[in-house]
């Protein structure tokens, strides 16, 4: 389906990758790996033809359709929201708005009749007269309840806006589906149903990237791993890739070992015997062998692990905060009925359930952002809350450099700790001088984790700190996570972080609140409602 011919990409001096050379084949979804700034997005905007190559050639069979989820939501503002989805089919599109406008017109002559009988014909062609309800189906999946498809696109938030583009990427049936962080947007019972759309429904070929594991685990048929300057492509998901990677570069370092070894040896008998007639002639021989041997060049890869560790000034009291009977209404919907709950020092709560439940209202209300309509919540004695909002711009809206901004955030740090923390969280000498309004998902994460390991709370609340991340800082804060002994508030749609650190779950639901004491898993098996997982 697309042929890849030596491929490369530099931005001035900085090359990406070079000489890539790749068949991507029907059928397969190939989930496109790497470090953050090794260059994955633009490795989709160069299949999509946005974006051209410094070397090498793209080619896609004729006539392959390209669906892209692209961000130009200003095009339908003023369009209902089905009719946007719709337009994902630019040629029905165009032909159900023409047939439209004849009918209404209304001028009946042999020209107006033959130009209605072309226009029927192309919407049959595309299943015209069906796109209205596949168009719903879509939306329903990504969580549009059917009430709101007549709307406006302008009546929606960013986030729903954002997965009205991705129902109309889907819309359009592509023969190659290019998604650059899909799920990033939508709440755990929407991914789950474009995880089982994509895998059940979508035959072409599908290349995405996403930093959701358990989402490339259960997508990916291929990996293709951008690293070492290289496109690199692997069979089967994240897991076995990951195997993979760690046994072909264990062999290389060991045979690397070896040649050293080798040399060492013989550079021995030669340093030992060089000047000894009798043993000139072997000496002599073991140079040339010498000069024979390769050592293999072990690249250095562009993945580097952020260092978080979360610390405690002092624990707080056995009881770290009493929520009760909390209520929440905006509007005339109500996100929020009568919660209650108490979280007790050292325990590490997952607060789940369906997109626009109240999740983050919840930490909010919490953090005083907002106010309940009904009910009160207590913080335990000598709690220090630490907090991770969702949206960045929150926080990150100042216009003041990395530096100035941790230095500002954390009074209590001295330059010393402020510089070896954004180190840790892997700003450079250089990057500290980055203006914040500037950075990239992935750097305003880590900036905003590094604020909250110097401000040493112990409770932390983190709104899904995960969105944005790469595999390696999502490792690495679960590791920090699992070494944190205060207490964690963690919400989150990524099944990975929440099964590996979390010893209790909340699910908010319509019905109320159901709270389980132990891990993911044991409430999977309790409750037999998996919020993170396709069903």
């Amino acid at each position: 389906m697309i042929s890849i011919q030596n491929l490369s990409m530099a931005f001035g001096v900085r090359l990406l990758f070079d000489e890539v050379t790749l068949n991507l084949n029907k059928g397969k979804r190939y989930g496109l790996v790497g470090a953050n700034g090794a260059g994955k997005s633009t490795f989709l905007k160069m299949l999509a033809g946005e974006e051209q190559p410094t070397l090498g050639e793209i080619n896609v069979r004729n006539s392959a359709t390209i669906g892209w989820l692209k961000q130009d939501l200003a095009n339908y503002e003023n369009d209902r929201i089905v009719d946007a989805v719709i337009r994902g089919k630019p040629a029905l599109w165009e032909a159900l708005c023409e047939k439209e406008k004849l009918i209404e017109d209304d001028i009946w002559n042999d020209e107006t009749g033959c130009r209605l009988g072309e226009l029927e014909e192309t919407i049959m062609h595309y299943d015209g007269y069906t796109a209205e309800t596949f168009a719903s189906d879509l939306l329903e999946g990504l969580g549009l309840p059917e009430d709101v498809h007549q709307n406006l696109l302008n009546t929606l938030s960013g986030g729903y806006k954002l997965r009205v583009l991705l129902a109309q990427s889907l819309f359009n049936n592509p023969d190659v589906l290019l998604l650059d962080e899909p799920t990033n947007h939508l709440d755990i019972r929407s991914i789950a149903w474009l995880e089982q759309y994509l895998i059940e429904t979508f035959k072409g070929v599908l290349v995405f990237i996403s930093h959701d594991q358990d989402f490339l685990n259960n997508l990916s048929t291929h990996i293709l791993d951008i690293d070492y300057g290289e496109v690199i492509p692997y069979t089967g998901n994240y897991d076995k890739f990951v195997q993979q990677k760690k046994a072909t570069s264990e062999q290389r370092e060991h045979d690397k070992m070896s040649a050293e070894r080798k040399i060492a040896k013989m550079q021995s008998f030669v340093d030992r015997f060089k000047a000894k007639a009798s043993k000139a002639k072997q000496a002599q021989s073991r140079m040339r062998m010498i000069e024979k041997v390769e050592v293999a060049e072990i690249k250095t890869s562009s993945r580097i692990d952020p260092k978080f560790a979360f610390k405690q000034e002092r624990p707080s009291g056995k009881t770290a905060l009493k929520v009760h009977n909390i209520a929440k209404s905006f509007g005339d919907k109500q996100v929020l009925n009568k919660v209650s709950f108490e979280l007790q020092r050292g325990e590490k709560l997952a607060l789940i359930g369906p997109n626009g439940i109240g999740k983050s209202t919840l930490l909010k209300i919490f953090m005083g952002q907002h106010q309940a309509d009904h009910g009160n919540f207590e913080w335990g004695h000598a709690v220090k809350v630490s907090y991770f909002a969702q949206d960045h711009h929150e926080t990150l809206k100042e216009n003041t450099s990395v530096l100035n901004w941790l230095t500002g955030a954390a009074p209590q740090s001295t330059s010393a700790e402020v510089r070896s923390t954004l180190g840790q969280v892997l700003f450079s000498s250089d990057d500290v001088e980055k203006n914040i309004l500037t950075l990239s998902g992935g750097e305003a994460a880590r900036l905003l984790l590094a604020k909250v390991m110097l401000e040493k709370g112990n409770l932390l609340i983190l709104d899904e700190p995960t969105n944005h991340m790469d595999l390696e800082a999502v490792e690495a804060l679960i590791k920090a996570l699992k070494a944190y002994e205060g207490t964690l508030i963690l919400v989150s749609h990524n099944r990975h972080i929440v099964s590996k650190v979390t010893s209790r779950v909340i699910a908010l639901t319509s019905k109320g609140l159901n709270d389980h004491l132990g891990s993911y898993e044991e409430y999977l098996k309790e409750e037999g409602i998996d919020y993170l997982k396709r069903d």
